[in-house]
């Protein structure tokens, strides 16, 4: 496996109760011109979670940070007026410190998690990760 020491949550940026999948996101960011989809994995609205590109290879979710991380994608992240608000669903909360744990017990015992919103301006996660990881 590659060097990393960060785990990055995002959020896809969609419509609370709208349920996607990595292949939709795949689709988005193959529209957008990348190697497709940029996150490692995806945690859908039943908390299934999907494999999105593979850990060997670096994601494309976060300028500058995406050697050394693994991309976390939950889907939602967006009230019904396309505002930032927290819409996990208990099923994605779970499967989101499920998966969390799992990979730091697969990386350097000093890696770090962290929101998206850490290395940029937007709201994404619409959640602190650190009070809630």
């Amino acid at each position: 496996m590659r060097k990393v020491d960060k785990i990055i949550i995002h959020c896809s940026a969609t419509k609370e109760g709208q349920d996607f999948n990595a292949n939709d996101i795949n689709k988005w960011h193959n529209a957008k011109g990348w190697n497709g989809i940029g996150y490692h994995y995806v945690i859908r609205l039943d908390g299934t979670v999907e494999q999105g590109r593979p850990v060997e290879i670096s994601g494309a979710h976060t300028k500058g940070h995406n050697k050394g991380s693994i991309g976390v994608c939950y889907i939602g992240g967006l009230d019904a007026n396309g505002k930032a608000k927290d819409t996990r669903t208990p099923e994605q909360v779970n499967s989101l410190r499920v998966l969390i744990g799992a990979l730091l017990s697969l990386i350097p015992a000093e890696s770090s998690v962290h929101g998206h919103n850490e290395f940029s301006s937007k709201s994404c996660p619409c959640f602190n990760v650190h009070t809630e990881l």
